[in-house]
This record gives C-alpha cells, sequence and structure tokens, in this order.
C-alpha cells in the first residue's frame, strides 16, 4: 500500500515538472506593480492617472492584476477589466512572427473596415469580470487570475511579450488614462519588464508601436490610430528611440 502512494506521488511529480510552464516565464505581480508605479510617474502625454495591468498567457488565462495606485479606489474602477480585454486581444491577434498592438487594430475595425466586427468576437465572460470579493481586487488573488476573460479592445494598451528567444508569451494590457497614453505607459512597461523581443510589426519602424497617420478620418497605413494629444503622440514617436525593442541574439 505504502509503495503504490510513493509511486503515485512520482507520477504526481513528473506530470507536473512536465506541465508547460507558462506561468514561470510571466513577470510576478509585484514584478508589473514595481514597474508600473514607476512608470505612471514619467511624462506619458495624458491625464498622469493612476493604472490597471493586467497580464494573459499565450492561453489567454489572466496571470497578475494590479494597480499603480495605493488601494483599489485610485484609478477608474472600470479601467481594470479595460486593461484586461487589451491584455486578451493583443495575445489573441499576435503571432510569433508578427505583434500587433491594440492601437494597431482601431482603423481597420471601423465600419467598412477589413476587419469590422472584430470587436464584437470573443466578448467577455461577464462571470469572470465581475466574479469574486471586491476585496481582492489588484491582489495577487484577484478573483480574474486563474481564468480567460475574453473580450476585444481596439484603442491603444495592449501588447504581446515576447521573451529573449523570442518566444510569444502571452500580452499584458494597461487602462485608466487616455487611450495614448495606455499606448506609451504599455510600451515602457514592456521595456521594463524586458518582454520586447518582438519579431515584427506593421508599424513603419516595423514594430506594434501605435500609428499616428489619420487625417480627414482617413488612415494611410489602414493601421491608424487617432491623436489623443501632441505630448502622447511625440512620446510615442519617439518610443523607438527612448525604449528600442530588443533584439533576440543570434547563435
Amino acid at each position: 500500500m505504502q509503495v503504490k502512494s510513493i509511486t503515485g506521488l512520482f507520477v504526481m511529480l513528473a506530470m507536473l515538472l512536465s506541465a508547460p510552464a507558462f506561468a514561470g516565464d510571466l513577470p510576478t505581480h509585484s514584478d508589473v506593480t514595481a514597474a508600473l508605479k514607476s512608470i505612471v510617474k514619467e511624462s506619458n502625454g495624458g491625464f498622469g492617472l493612476n493604472m490597471w495591468a493586467t497580464v494573459v498567457d499565450r492561453d489567454g488565462v489572466v496571470k497578475v492584476v494590479t494597480f499603480s495606485g495605493d488601494n483599489r479606489g485610485d484609478q477608474w474602477p472600470g479601467s481594470r477589466v479595460i486593461s484586461a480585454q487589451k491584455a486578451n486581444t493583443a495575445n489573441a491577434f499576435s503571432l510569433p512572427g508578427l505583434a500587433l498592438s491594440t492601437a494597431n487594430l482601431f482603423t481597420a475595425t471601423q465600419p467598412g473596415g477589413s476587419l469590422y466586427g472584430l470587436q464584437h468576437s470573443n466578448p467577455v465572460d461577464t462571470s469572470v469580470a465581475y466574479g469574486g470579493n471586491p476585496q481582492n481586487v489588484g491582489k495577487t488573488n484577484d478573483p480574474m487570475v486563474g481564468k480567460k476573460i475574453g473580450g476585444v479592445n481596439v484603442f491603444g494598451g495592449g501588447l504581446a511579450i515576447y521573451d529573449n528567444t523570442g518566444k510569444l508569451l502571452g500580452a499584458l494590457g494597461v487602462s485608466g488614462d487616455s487611450s495614448c497614453a495606455d499606448h506609451n505607459i504599455a510600451w515602457k512597461l514592456r521595456h521594463a519588464l524586458k518582454l520586447d523581443y518582438i519579431p515584427g510589426g506593421i508599424s513603419p519602424t516595423k514594430d506594434d508601436n501605435i500609428v499616428n497617420d489619420i487625417t480627414d478620418d482617413k488612415s494611410a497605413s489602414g493601421w491608424g490610430h487617432p491623436a489623443c494629444a501632441p505630448a502622447s503622440t511625440d512620446i510615442a514617436k519617439n518610443l523607438p528611440t527612448t525604449h528600442p525593442v530588443s533584439k533576440v541574439k543570434k547563435d
């Protein structure tokens, strides 16, 4: 009987060790929180508000939900779910060979656009979004953690995350300011977490940066995002220089 128990224990350990290691590759709650708190103190071209951040793995499972303020009421309550939507979107529509930010999807999802209707697909699971104890919101045991939130968001703030081997791990989403400032903060956050080894994108700089090329309601590239303010546009334009994406080292 004892031998069977020991054998069973070894089998369980082997199963655990062979399981996908998505969670181990992702940043921790404390990592994301510390970086977010630092970044919101910088100039990001918005209102200078506190932010929510969510990280999902490649399966779309929420791994981290946090905020930059002292408590959950210090940032827009509605932005918690929006940050999760953004993370889900960037993960759902990025690939090992192509990163698409939520900002990149704005024009294509407008009426007449090539991706119109995308924003109505993959709806948010409201039982995940609004369930659980509100006292745990933004903590390591946030009610969304360990569950799939779903949702599609098509304005700035969601970015896919890639490790230093170029592996697509999932995505992060931030919300709580203007959509343009959200994008700038998300970009800086991904950079701070060293998860910006992206393979390429559709922006002029061949990454997933926001594309501010809308004039008279038309985007020259087809992937444009509305400008929010001159300051946020200038910051975004310079992100590839001030916070350049990382390059995978080739053997």
